[in-house]
């Protein structure tokens, strides 16, 4: 087997990364649709080439796994002749409707596609870290606040004229903001910023910059450029799932992929349902999603029925979309855990808590590559079974530990101790906070030794 890669270094198209099952390759589209047919060649190159699981990661790439030293060049070439839009350097992400909202501030694919290009111009691509990223958020309903980035843009619309926010190293919460620009001045602005980060070595982030150094070389950098302002406020939750209306009076379907996989015989059988509902497209969207774009509004109803029976998340309150998975054994060849596969598993254990306040990572190991923050209930596989840590990060001490055969009984005993103890109008997270971590260990550990 191949060892996998150190962390760290991103797998692309040209340079897949080793994994459990083979070479996985990342392809990170550029927020453009991309057409119906060109997403049925790709799906037919992933099974061609690899083994058909085809994932779409938290930050809107694709992912192509099972791909051998042989087949990997012939999965490039396929996909190189694809009529697809990808990103080649820095991530620079979109708001996902960018460009077909009606309330939008600007057109966040144009300001993204002349920073991409500036970026090339400078030669930046080559100096900075491989996971150093940008978001370009031009407005609408399907905003980025939730993602985090180095290097943050966010335009709003005042009176006369929009504007842009600029922040660095993190989401709109963590973020530190720095003022706000004019869109002439954007990209010059965003450019000067990463150089502040390239300067500091080919590891550095913006958030190790600031913590060093805190934000005076930043503020120095585009200090001609940038006008002092409050922070833009954070917006509410933005929502993929469901319909969302477009500029031509079609609407965008959003669904989501069950613990951010599918495999190729399953997306070409909704690619087929996306064309009778006479849709365009697909864009790929943060948070493990996919947009269908340009489906008439008659026909949306039957295309969330055949996504739904294809085993595609169309609800909200799907209670799968809480639960955060990483492949897992076999897939990853640095667990023996299989996460993806307890995945559907845990939540019908503990569906009647995952009301939407409680988030769940199972993860493989503590490198926690699918969420490397904290959730309310954090699984993590090792050589002694299944740690369980309640408001932590996977590195955190467990509560408890588990083996993998009783992993189901004790998270089933938790919900239940959950629903039971819930007050009147208490979510759950509030619940699991007030029962305390005593009695959460004890109700996991209860009898698991049989």
């Amino acid at each position: 087997m191949i060892p996998p890669r150190r962390r760290g270094v991103c797998p692309s198209l040209a340079a897949p990364m080793a994994t459990g099952d083979g070479l996985l390759a990342r392809i990170t589209p550029t927020g453009a649709t991309i057409p119906l047919d060109s997403m049925a060649a790709l799906s037919a190159a992933a099974r061609r080439h690899g083994n058909g699981i085809i994932e779409v990661t938290s930050r809107g790439s694709v992912q192509i796994r099972g791909l051998t030293t042989a087949s990997a060049p012939a999965f490039a070439e396929a996909v190189t002749a694809i009529d697809l839009e990808m990103i080649d350097g820095v991530p620079v992400v979109v708001n996902p409707l960018a460009g077909l909202e009606a309330r939008e501030a600007i057109d966040a694919s144009a300001l993204a596609a002349k920073l991409r290009e500036a970026i090339r111009a400078a030669e930046l691509n080559g100096r900075l870290a491989p996971k150093v990223s940008i978001t370009v958020d031009g407005g609408g309903a399907l905003h980025l606040d939730a993602l985090a980035a180095d290097v943050r843009l966010r335009a709003e619309t005042e009176p006369n004229n929009p504007r842009i926010h600029l922040s660095l190293g993190g989401d709109v919460a963590s973020a530190m903001h720095i003022g706000v620009v004019s869109p002439s001045n954007a990209v010059e602005a965003a450019l000067r910023l990463l150089a502040v980060i390239a300067a500091r070595g080919p590891a550095a982030r913006a958030r190790s910059v600031l913590q060093a150094e805190r934000v005076d070389p930043f503020s120095a950098a585009v200090a001609d450029l940038v006008t002092a302002s409050p922070a833009a406020p954070a917006r509410a939750r933005s929502e993929t799932i469901g319909a969302h209306p477009l500029r031509d009076g079609r609407i965008a379907l959003g669904i989501g992929l069950a613990f951010g996989h599918t495999g190729a015989d399953t997306l070409e059988r909704l690619i087929e349902a996306a064309r009778r509902a006479q849709a365009c497209g697909f864009r790929t969207v943060p948070d493990r999603a996919l947009l269908v774009i340009g489906v008439a509004p008659e026909r949306a109803g039957a295309l969330v029925a055949a996504a739904e029976e294809l085993g595609f998340m169309t609800r909200a309150e799907d209670p799968r979309r809480s639960i955060t998975a990483c492949p897992g054994a076999p897939f990853c060849a640095c667990t023996e855990t299989p996460t993806r596969a307890l995945a559907p598993s845990a939540a019908m254990a503990i569906a009647s808590m995952l009301d939407g306040s409680v988030s769940v990572h199972l993860s493989g190991c503590v490198k926690a590559c699918a969420q490397p923050g904290a959730a309310l209930l954090t699984i993590v596989g090792g050589a002694n079974g299944c740690g369980i840590i309640v408001d932590g990060t996977a590195q955190a001490q467990p509560l408890v530990t588990v083996p993998v055969e009783a992993l189901m009984p004790a998270l089933a005993r938790l919900g239940q101790a959950v629903v039971a103890a819930c007050r009147p109008d208490e979510r759950s997270a509030a619940t699991l906070s007030r029962l305390g971590a005593a009695q959460i260990a004890s109700i996991l550990a209860e009898r698991h030794d049989g």
